[in-house]
């Protein structure tokens, strides 16, 4: 996993291609990593699976999760977890169930983007575990896939320079709105 620090936290990211057989068996079996870390004393621990189809790069996830962790530290967020959050501000959406439906994970082959948080080695080792081995990094983006997701113009494409800037400044405009 690719580490990160950021405002005092470590934030990994790892990119997984999956077959999710059964979705809610799947979610708790991740819930069940998370929960074992928070037990052995690693109570901050976050870890959000994102559909990596809805990513356009590293940069644009970490500064979603960037912004997340500012949100909450501000009581400003808009979800009542770090996950969601980070899932809400990637999308750049304000309604938790838009935000899910761009980058939430279904049952079928996915590619995943995995988001950890705060989260020590073993849990880091736990997820690979059961998501299998991990891709050296995200497969390219697919620029009219995310065009058509997040609905981005030619023009706006153009004036901003590439997707991820688009994603990027999209993201950071939900705090500014009222």
């Amino acid at each position: 996993m690719d580490q990160h620090d950021l405002m005092g936290h470590t934030i990994n990211i790892a990119w997984f291609n999956v077959e999710i057989n059964d979705l809610n068996k799947f979610i708790a079996l991740i819930k069940g990593i998370k929960d074992r870390g928070v037990s052995q004393g690693h109570e901050g621990c976050t870890i959000q699976l994102l559909n990596a189809q809805g990513i356009a790069g590293e940069k644009h996830l970490l500064q979603a999760t960037l912004q997340a962790l500012k949100a909450f530290d501000k009581n400003e967020n808009m979800a009542k977890d770090l996950g969601l959050e980070i899932c809400v501000r990637a999308s750049a959406q304000r309604q938790i169930s838009r935000a899910l439906k761009i980058l939430g994970v279904k049952e079928g082959k996915n590619e995943i983007c995995v988001v950890a948080v705060d989260c020590d080695r073993d849990v880091l080792n736990k997820i690979e575990e059961v998501l299998g081995t991990k891709q050296d990094e995200k497969l390219p983006v697919n620029e009219n896939t995310l065009k058509k997701l997040y609905k981005i113009s030619n023009e706006e494409l153009k004036s901003v320079g590439n997707i991820e800037k688009v994603l990027i400044e999209r993201s950071a405009l939900l705090n500014l709105e009222i």
